[in-house]
């Protein structure tokens, strides 16, 4: 298979984002008198957006309290705002990686469970150096993940087949999104998630260092 565009994560895959969403969320929490959650918790709390987030954390019986979801989402918001890049920086390799891309004229986008504000600002920000043909996160047009909606408009503003689409990212959403999408899943196993949930959800492949990713898109391109 010939792959003429990959698909990034963005959280888990290229950035590594845990602590700040897990100290910004944990501050909210705190401020309003409800448990928070170690590290390793937010690894599974992650990854079905900012919305979604917020009432994973909170206590079950309080999870379906409409008013209290929406003060909290709003308050994570602001906070993260402020947060964001505290501590979120690209992880080890993925300058190598996206140095390589921009030498090819394979297409390269990013979709994001995240809010598309944030998501467009982490690239901005985090990412700058290199070139991103399409980076969407998520907004009212446009459902979250799994869907394949928002993979599949990509792969039409990128004009390739959805097949020869290498969607890469960390959890067993991702794997499920690429599955639906029709597109080549591959899984990291750097990010949040475990290497079993992402074969659970379809990976076809998994890769530990994102210099192999490179090998992965020269085998195939030959």
């Amino acid at each position: 298979m010939k792959f003429k565009a990959v698909i990034f994560d963005l959280d888990g895959t290229l950035l590594d984002s845990l602590q700040d969403l897990a100290n910004t969320l944990n501050s909210v929490l705190a401020d309003n008198g409800l448990p928070t959650h170690d590290i390793e918790e937010f690894r599974y709390l992650v990854g079905y957006g900012m919305d979604e987030l917020v009432r994973r954390a909170l206590p079950l019986n309080l999870q379906n309290q409409q008013g209290l979801l929406e003060k909290l989402q709003q308050e994570m918001l602001e906070h993260y705002a402020k947060t964001w890049k505290t501590h979120t920086t690209p992880y080890p390799g993925i300058d190598e990686l996206l140095d390589w891309l921009d030498t090819t004229p394979i297409k390269k986008g990013v979709l994001s469970n995240k809010s598309d504000r944030f998501t467009k600002l982490c690239v901005e920000m985090l990412l700058s150096p290199w070139k991103f043909d399409r980076v969407t996160g998520h907004h009212s047009g446009i459902s979250h993940k799994p869907d394949p909606q928002g993979a599949l408009m990509m792969a039409e503003e990128l004009h390739v087949d959805p097949a020869e689409v290498l969607y890469i990212g960390d959890s067993g959403v991702d794997m499920q999104t690429a599955v639906a999408a029709g597109m080549y899943p591959l899984g990291v196993l750097w990010g949040f998630r475990t290497k079993e949930e992402l074969l659970e959800n379809g990976a076809k492949l998994l890769v530990e260092k994102p210099q192999e990713i490179i090998g992965v898109l020269s085998e195939s391109n030959k």
